[in-house]
């Protein structure tokens, strides 16, 4: 195989009523057909714009997509929803002992992967694997009297659904897999997953149904915008993550505002741009400011794993004309799309922010979770793996970040931390940094806050998960319930269009006769995810998981090209 064609890092029951009907399973159902009444659901409500006060943004008529329309009713204000749902998240407290930790306690558990607020370019099958990333949350199947309704666009393969109960250590798949209950619209149309459930409230009721007892249920999402906030209201469960109003924090913009208030060090850089002429000033004063900057970067205020991202160069524009540095725009090298498009996609925001430069750089991020009772939690750090256009996309990630910084940038981190907790942020959120090495000390720069799941969320959980253990803050490590320090590196986007010849069911043939399946008595080998998307795209996700750096390095790089061995193999055309 030419080197050009190596895979790379890419870029139950319910109360029957008069007049039912009998639903069909969806998807790999196991649990028994369900009857529901014909009027019970709640009936769908108009959409309404809202002119409510959202924290870093003036006052005024907030204006969103239709696939972001509130779901509201005609006489309800905003602010009465927002009242009924801060009401309705009340109900995490008492449930947050189920939360945080296995327990043998009953509990119900919705998955909505919706990839709400998220701008990435995907087509229905990439869709499916994004959501279907989501498929380590079966692990919580572990718990054994944990119910878990799993809610996809469109139904799971049930190779897949086998697969990931296959990987419970100390549970009968069988139990398992009568405690879950895939759900789904049946649309793949390339929509937020909640706006197609809002628009099927007989879906919503049959869900609502199989979550059970509303005072030990919880949604687990993605993100959390004002879809997920109006679903919740529907189903009557509460939702652990960040409430939409706090969504301008985890802008860029608002990511600079914040860190500015932390006490954070971040990039020097201008913020709340909106057209070519804001980009335009700020280029000019900041060059003024930072005349020996030679590279600026260009964020949109929603961009997502570094899409939105592109890098200008500055040489010889101080002092410079308007015009010149117009011009001077039009070379930038968006990670995604034209000029044009980037350039117009500032109408929703943005920012520009020097280049940080050094003689080694390092782009680690630190997880944290801010809880119902209060306060916030370190959670893990990670080193990213960026590529792209101009190296700014998101690939992946080697756990834990190194040793020589982990400790100094989790407590920066978590000076953000404390301000989102003490503003009533809740669920799971990372700041991301940069670090640059210079005369041999690192300096971390805080750039980007995510208030929601992310790249790194999935292969940390699946560690977690698999072998019940933790991220030790004071040692920079993780370490397994027995005392075993793991670590990985995982990506999503291990691609090469000569892995469109494998199907789910041959990637695990290879890894079991490669010897790179996940071993539950050394706790090491690969767990894969996405892969829904290889036959069309020849893209697949995996987490190689080991017992040193090296290790996990050498495993990961072992699983590429056993992947392109066998794929080489796969095409050779046989005998008719």
């Amino acid at each position: 195989m030419a080197s050009g064609d190596r895979g790379r890092v890419c870029s139950s029951s319910v109360t029957e009523r008069r007049r039912s009907r009998t639903y069909p399973a969806w998807g790999y159902q196991t649990s028994p057909v369900l009857k529901t009444g014909w009027a019970t659901g709640p009936v769908p409500l108009r959409g309404e714009a809202s002119t409510a006060f959202t924290p870093g943004r003036p006052r005024g008529p907030v204006v969103r997509s239709a696939g972001e329309m509130s779901i509201e009713t005609a006489s309800a204000t905003e602010s009465d929803v927002q009242a009924r749902f801060d009401e309705l998240q009340r109900k995490l407290v008492p449930q947050w002992k189920l939360i945080e930790r296995f327990t043998p306690a009953p509990r119900g558990i919705v998955v909505l992967p919706s990839l709400s607020g998220v701008s990435l370019p995907l087509d229905t099958t990439k869709q499916s694997a994004y959501e279907e990333r989501f498929l380590f949350l079966l692990f919580l199947l572990r718990q054994p009297r944990a119910h878990l309704v799993f809610v996809t666009s469109v139904p799971v393969q049930p190779t897949l659904i086998d697969y990931y109960l296959g990987l419970l250590p100390g549970v009968v798949a069988s139990h398992a897999r009568e405690r879950l209950h895939l759900v789904s619209p049946n649309d793949g149309s390339v929509r937020p997953l909640s706006a197609k459930l809002l628009e099927r409230p007989r879906l919503l009721e049959h869900i609502r149904a199989l979550a059970g007892d509303p005072d030990i249920a919880h949604i687990v999402p993605f993100n959390v915008t004002t879809l997920e906030r109006d679903l919740a209201l529907r189903l009557g469960l509460p939702i652990y993550g960040a409430d939409p109003k706090f969504a301008p924090f985890g802008t860029k913009s608002g990511s600079r505002a914040l860190f500015a208030e932390a006490g954070v060090a971040h990039p020097a850089g201008r913020d709340e741009l909106r057209s070519t002429d804001d980009i335009v000033d700020a280029v000019r004063e900041l060059v003024a400011a930072r005349p020996e900057a030679e590279h600026f970067v260009l964020k949109h205020d929603e961009g997502v794993s570094g899409i939105g991202n592109a890098v200008l160069d500055v040489r010889g524009l101080q002092g410079a004309s308007r015009g010149a540095v117009a011009d001077r725009l039009r070379e930038v090298r968006p990670e995604a799309g034209s000029v044009d498009a980037y350039l117009e996609g500032f109408a929703s925001g943005g920012i520009v922010e020097e280049m940080i430069t050094g003689t080694e750089l390092q782009s680690p991020s630190v997880q944290m979770r801010a809880t119902p009772v209060g306060g916030v939690q370190l959670l893990s750090t990670h080193d990213q793996l960026l590529g792209g256009a101009s190296g700014q996309t998101f690939m992946g990630s080697v756990f834990p970040a190194s040793g020589e910084y982990a400790k100094e940038i989790a407590a920066e981190a978590l000076k953000v931390g404390e301000l989102l907790a003490g503003r009533g942020v809740l669920g799971r959120f990372a700041v991301d940094f940069l670090t640059a090495r210079e005369n041999d000390r690192w300096h971390p720069y805080a750039i980007e806050l995510n208030l929601r799941k992310g790249g790194t969320t999935h292969p940390y959980l699946t560690l977690q998960f698999l072998t019940e253990g933790g991220y030790d803050a004071d040692h920079a490590l993780f370490f397994t319930r027995n005392g075993d320090p793991k670590f990985f590196v995982s990506t999503d986007r291990l691609e090469s269009e000569a892995y469109r010849v494998f199907q789910p069911d041959d990637v695990f043939d290879v890894a079991v006769r490669g010897g790179l399946h996940f071993d539950h008595a050394a706790q090491t080998g690969v767990v894969f995810h996405m892969l829904t998307s290889l036959s069309q795209h020849g893209l697949i996700g995996l987490t190689a998981v080991s017992n040193s750096p090296e290790e996990a390095k050498r495993l990961f790089a072992d699983t590429r090209d056993t992947f392109d061995r066998e794929a080489a193999a796969a095409a050779q055309p046989s005998p008719l």
